[in-house]
């Protein structure tokens, strides 16, 4: 377009070739002669303005420790009560945005990262972990609150209970029950952070026995994983029902299903076995007597098996957030 233009430029003259081409004259004769790039001049300071020592005079002003946790406006009308005037709040503002320091001044409350629980048990009464949970009563606005303590090496409830209402010297009673009941102090109880878990009560009752308290991280339903299950396999109960008539009612459901859960129910964590058989320590001999009838059946039709059959271990242990494999395990002997 620039040869095309020259050309008509030539034979036409400037005006002609703007109009042939398109461009403007204006642009045309810009480009002649462009103008030179000059830099911006400084702006000149206001008669008002701080000079440096004053300003670094207002900053430490402000960084003093009485004034160190203030807004500029408290500063302001302290030092005025005071007979001095440095400057307007909004100058102070300013100064402390040059220095960096324009965020909240007050102290903020700091709080350490929660700690992962990390707990193994390889036997019963070694760990125990317990939990809350509601259940629908007759009416709208009604509950019943069902307290379950558990050890997570068995899965066997070694207490429970149901209450009209949380309370802190409910749970306490039923962990002093269950021990007392179980015949053995557990090394560790663990539950989640709620209050009748934080409770005096409860936690003066494990510190009097020596028993270490451990609780979930906040918001952390994983770190109290076997409670949660449990409460799971409760609800998801074929009978289980929508709404108990009376406090009766649900703890007389809640204690046949209880008892079946750790008299009848084979548990496919602990290898088939009951509860209260692992509890017990019946689980090994009940292993045996599985083994020789399948080594019978394997004895009769050993073509109905790919290889001798061999009936589920028990787990050798069992955690609560496993550490990984570079990680040194700090188990938690009873």
């Amino acid at each position: 377009m620039d040869e095309a233009f020259t050309g008509l430029q030539v034979h036409l003259g400037t005006v002609a070739a703007c109009r042939l081409t398109g461009r403007s004259r204006a642009t045309h004769y810009r480009r002649l002669k462009p103008r030179l790039a000059r830099e911006p001049e400084p702006r000149p300071a206001p008669p008002s303005a701080l000079s440096d020592a004053e300003r670094a005079a207002v900053l430490e002003l402000l960084n003093r420790p009485e004034y160190a946790e203030l807004p500029p406006a408290q500063v302001w009308a302290r030092e005025l009560d005071a007979g001095t005037y440095w400057c307007p709040p909004s100058t102070m503002y300013r100064i402390l945005r040059a220095a960096g320091q324009s965020g909240d001044r007050r102290r903020q409350a700091t709080h350490p990262a929660k700690v992962k629980p990390e707990l193994v048990a390889d036997g019963p009464s070694q760990v125990w972990s317990w939990d809350i949970t509601k259940l629908r009563g007759p009416g709208k606005g009604d509950w019943y609150h069902l307290y379950v303590l558990i050890d997570i090496y068995s899965r066997y409830v070694v207490g429970w209970t149901v209450a009209a209402r949380e309370d802190s010297l409910i749970a306490e009673e039923l962990i002093r029950t269950a021990i007392e009941t179980n015949g053995v102090v557990p090394h560790t109880v663990h539950a989640d952070r709620g209050t009748s878990m934080t409770s005096k009560p409860v936690a003066q009752l494990l510190t009097d026995l020596g028993v270490t308290r451990s609780h979930s991280r906040p918001k952390t339903s994983n770190d109290n994983p076997y409670s949660e299950a449990h409460f799971k396999t409760i609800k998801y109960s074929g009978d289980f029902p929508d709404r108990f008539g009376s406090l009766q009612h649900a703890r007389d459901w809640c204690d046949g299903l209880l008892t079946y859960y750790n008299h009848e129910h084979r548990h496919s964590a602990i290898g088939l076995h009951t509860p209260a058989s692992v509890h017990f320590g019946t689980a090994d001999l009940v292993r045996q007597q599985r083994a020789v009838t399948l080594a019978q059946a394997y004895t009769a039709h050993p073509e109905r098996f790919g290889r001798r059959p061999q009936p589920p271990t028990l787990p050798a242990a069992v955690w609560i957030n496993e550490p990984r494999p570079e990680t040194e395990p700090q188990k938690q002997n009873s």
